[in-house]
């Protein structure tokens, strides 16, 4: 083991730095867990606005499925220029002004008038929202070390099952309220007073995130030194084995590695998120509201519980390897069990078997973004990260097209074949997940007893 491994040992069992870990967490992590939350809700809350969309505006299930994936196709292209652009500015103003222009594009959704309009505004919903979830990423493999980071990615992750969980019922009543209203759609009072949550956590976040440890007037003198100190032998160790500068980033075999591995992980996320409340409403029989908003909540509810658990535990690179193998099987597994209880009728089954897909895929997400953050930094990090999360975010505009498409070619009347498809991926990624046993970092000697 190497000096600066032990070193970096001795640093994190220091009572100083624990306290430092634990005030930046409990300052930073509830801005970001809110800014992720109605990144998501915007970013999803288009189907409960599926049906009515097609009835009041024309829009038919192609160019929904277009629309839908849409967003990914601008979100993958701007995504590294955006990511370079936050190192240049700083998180605090650069993921202020990504939130606050997502919001006001978000809620020009109350304005759609047709086909074309509704997919220009999920490609610029892409455009101005690229580089948040990156940025984060990066903003906390700056603030937190390899020991904790899991964990904190993973309190960052609950910001998706806290979005479904409460986004799900606010979306349902929102066009329930909405529909009582003369002259307006629900949809669109949904799409506009969601859209404006946005704006509100971007001018919030820019008061309450803080760029780095050193600017952080909430740490003492010796938490600032221990916090980092640390950081910066971790980046010495990043340095010295992984690739420097955004080329070599974008060249390097792991990051396309952890791109494939990403890519079939969206595919499972979006393949479920986009068509939940259809999905819930054809198990139940019942209309998308209210009430189906309640139970779309119930697989986000106990994904909280899944991710928080899953990712504390998951604090040695071989657990990381096996948790993330496991959990890629179990969602694909539970993707087929969803299709065949809903082919068969079986409405309380079904609503199981996409709680259970929900708390593997929501779980593995952290455990995914443990990887390349154990071996980039700088702007090899913003490159090689936003490169894994554009283009592993297309599995978002395959998703929906591979869904639909697997649908109309085998004539599926309940689109249960469509869902068949998207369950094959998670098993491509388990395999891969289970492959990196061959790779190694020094960074990741931390992790070791």
């Amino acid at each position: 083991m190497s000096v600066a491994t032990n070193s970096t040992k001795e640093l994190l069992d220091t009572p100083v730095l624990k306290s430092a870990i634990a005030k930046a967490s409990r300052r930073l992590m509830p801005m970001l867990v809110i800014l992720y939350v109605v990144a998501f809700l915007d970013r999803t809350n288009v189907g409960f606005a599926e049906a009515a969309l097609e009835v009041d505006r024309g829009i038919t299930a192609g160019a929904y499925a277009l629309g839908a994936g849409i967003f990914f196709i601008g979100y993958a292209l701007f995504e590294i220029p955006s990511n370079l652009l936050l190192t240049k500015f700083g998180a605090k103003v650069w993921l202020a002004r990504i939130a606050i222009t997502w919001g006001i594009v978000s809620a020009c959704f109350a304005f759609v008038q047709g086909e074309t309009s509704f997919i220009i505004l999920r490609f610029l919903l892409g455009v101005t929202e690229a580089g948040l979830f990156p940025g984060v990423i990066m903003f906390l493999a700056a603030w937190f070390p390899n020991k904790v980071r899991v964990k904190m990615f993973a309190i960052f992750y609950l910001a998706q099952p806290f979005s479904q969980m409460m986004g799900a019922p606010l979306s349902g009543w929102l066009i329930n309220i909405g529909d009582q209203v003369p002259g307006v759609a629900g949809w669109q009072v949904m799409f506009f007073v969601e859209g404006m949550l946005a704006v509100l956590a971007g001018i919030a976040a820019y008061f309450f995130l803080i760029n780095s440890p050193q600017d952080a007037k909430f740490l003492t003198k010796e938490e600032k030194k221990a916090l980092s100190d640390v950081m910066a032998l971790e980046d010495t160790v990043k340095e010295e084995t992984g690739p420097r500068g955004v080329l070599a980033s974008m060249r390097n075999g792991r990051v396309w590695y952890f791109t494939v591995i990403y890519f079939c992980l969206q595919v499972a996320v979006y393949g479920v998120t986009f068509y939940l409340p259809q999905q819930v409403a054809q198990l139940t029989g019942q209309k998308v509201g209210i009430a189906v908003g309640l139970l779309a909540a119930i697989p986000w509810f106990f994904g909280i519980f899944a991710c928080y658990f899953i990712g504390k535990a998951a604090n040695t690179v071989a657990r990381r390897r096996r948790w993330g193998t496991a959990l890629f099987i179990s969602t694909g597994l539970c993707i087929f069990g969803s299709a065949w209880a809903g082919a068969n009728q079986m409405p309380a089954i079904g609503i199981i078997f996409i709680t259970l897909a929900v708390c593997s895929f929501l779980s593995t997400g952290p455990i995914c973004w443990s990887y390349p953050t154990a071996f980039l930094t700088g702007t090899a990090a913003a490159a090689g990260i936003g490169l894994i999360n554009s283009l592993g975010n297309l599995g978002g505009f395959v998703a929906p097209i591979l869904r639909t498409s697997v649908n109309q070619i085998t004539a599926s009347d309940t689109g249960t074949m469509g869902v068949y498809a998207l369950g094959v991926l998670p098993f491509v990624a388990a395999l891969l997940m289970f492959g990196t046993k061959r790779f190694s970092n020094k960074a990741d000697e931390l992790l070791e007893k």
